[in-house]
């Protein structure tokens, strides 16, 4: 089990805006702020995160390709939906609008957007409809 991830972003202030929308359908909100980077962490419900300044932080840096991708959970698939929304309405690119991805298993519902800096980012759900 992963505890922490991080991605280098070319300007902290307005990822930290990005992904303060985009992540927000998903239970997530800024758990810590360093002004260089933030951590981002869900504090409540079933998927808590173990780590009280969040296991996903964004750093100001120079983004490197190859860019990660990072998948976060959802709990329903109109939390998906609702991150899809959110992403692109906070500048995201669409990379894959929700729907079901029945190549990865049947009830695989997920979205995919680029963020600011290009990093596909992914809502994904695993429970049936």
């Amino acid at each position: 089990m992963l505890d922490h991830i991080g991605i280098d972003v070319s300007d902290i202030d307005r990822s930290k805006r990005f992904y303060a929308a985009a992540l927000q359908p998903l239970g997530y909100v800024m758990t810590k702020d360093l002004g260089h980077a933030a951590g981002f962490g869900v504090m409540s419900g079933d998927k808590t995160s173990s780590d009280p300044a969040g296991e996903f932080w964004v750093t100001k840096g120079n983004p490197q390709p190859p860019l990660v991708h990072v998948a976060f959970s959802a709990m329903s698939r109109a939390a998906v939906d609702a991150f899809h929304q959110a992403a692109l309405a906070a500048g995201g690119r669409d990379n894959g609008p929700p729907g079901l991805r029945e190549r990865y298993h049947a009830d695989y519902y997920a979205a995919f957007v680029f963020d600011l800096d290009g990093y596909n980012i992914e809502a994904v759900c695993h429970l049936p409809d």
